[in-house]
């Protein structure tokens, strides 16, 4: 196990006017023991980032240390990680058994008798629950099965640090979600420090001791699962966590009242926060929302009618227009599935102000930053 320190690194591809920046004094720590997730859409630069650590791209600025060791200079091969890639990368040749055997019997590694090259490898394999495979060959193998066996050559092989590179994005949502449940399980056992990167933000939640949101090469923000999901830096975080997205409303700052949606939304300006211009944007999760009427004064209170309801198996989604008088803006509700609601239909939402989102305002569709705590 080992700390792994990306210290202001920035990274560049090509040059001139068709340069392309990667990452840009991204600055990390990771602790050792660590389950570090790494959250960003398709071109943030989280595979730069790993190769980064790895060795496998050459940073043109900042450094990256491992265990307190600078790694300038040092080759992939010295560096003691262990890396997964997007693509399975097997040896076609080769068995289950001898893919997995391969980092047990070369390099660093290399000094493990056959005996305990089998320990290892039923160990890990028991974990992934491919030791039924071990005789196959890869091209006898589905999909979710190869991208097992290239986890599992990971896991088997003892390394300061694991780069996990998007391992789970080839397969089904049911494998998917078994998978994230095996590797938590894998991650609490071996306590070796991983760097994990995903655009999923379920995989984030799930797996990540902490996580960092990565946006065009920059970090945005760093937090547990719990301070990036109740306290997003900006409305782009907001929007990266959670599915259907979080709704938006601007509003205007009037009396000590804040007032958006044609009227239809209306809660308590929080005193503790400055508002440029009196304007800023609130944001409600669509699963903070509950269909009915308040049981108290704390509460964000919304009335409109039901436009569309879609069953999601035990969950219903609910897109309810508010605010219909002025024009209306559509507020998506996620709810159980028994409750109720159908479309045409009038319905009250209502949620405890401390789970409401105030952001700066700014021009439609810009990212604002996150002003403050809950509204109180």
């Amino acid at each position: 196990m080992a700390t792994v320190r990306i210290d202001h690194v920035s990274k560049t591809y090509g040059s001139g006017s068709s340069a392309v920046r990667a990452l840009e004094d991204v600055d990390l720590s990771i602790e050792d023991g660590e389950f570090f997730v790494v959250l960003g859409p398709s071109g943030a630069g989280k595979t730069t980032m790993l190769k980064s650590v790895a060795g496998l791209v050459e940073v043109e600025a900042g450094d990256v240390q491992i265990a307190g060791t600078s790694m300038e200079g040092v080759e992939p091969y010295h560096r003691n990680v262990a890396m997964a890639f997007e693509s399975y990368a097997l040896y076609p040749q080769k068995t289950v058994f001898d893919n997995l055997a391969s980092p047990l019997r070369s390099g660093r590694t290399g000094r493990y008798t056959a005996e305990q090259q089998r320990q290892r490898i039923e160990a890990v394999t028991t974990t992934l629950g491919i030791d039924h495979l071990l005789k196959r060959f890869p091209r006898e193998l589905s999909n979710g099965q190869r991208q097992r066996v290239a986890l599992g050559r990971v896991l088997v092989r003892p390394a300061d640090v694991y780069l996990l590179d998007e391992p789970l994005s080839h397969l089904d949502a049911k494998l998917r979600a078994a998978m994230r449940a095996e590797l938590k399980q894998l991650g609490e056992m071996s306590r070796t420090t991983s760097l994990y990167v995903t655009h999923d933000y379920q995989e984030a939640l799930a797996l990540g001791d902490r996580i960092a949101v990565l946006r065009a090469g920059r970090v945005v923000q760093v937090g547990t699962p719990e301070q990036i999901w109740r306290e997003p830096v900006d409305t782009f975080v907001a929007k990266a966590l959670g599915q259907p997205e979080i709704n938006l409303f601007d509003v205007e700052a009037a009396g000590g009242r804040l007032r958006g949606a044609g009227g239809a939304l209306e809660l308590p300006a929080p005193a503790h926060l400055e508002l440029p211009g009196g304007r800023a944007r609130v944001g409600v999760r669509p699963r903070d929302l509950a269909l009915g009427a308040p049981g108290g004064a704390d509460a964000l209170h919304l009335r409109g009618r039901v436009v569309l309801a879609e069953r999601l198996g035990r969950l219903m989604e609910f897109s309810v227009r508010v605010g219909e008088q002025a024009g209306g803006e559509d507020v998506i509700v996620v709810a159980d599935s028994d409750a109720g609601a159908r479309e045409g239909e009038l319905v009250d939402l209502h949620l405890p102000l401390t789970n409401v989102h105030v952001f700066a305002a700014g021009p439609a569709g810009e990212d604002t930053v996150r002003l403050g705590g809950a509204v109180r």
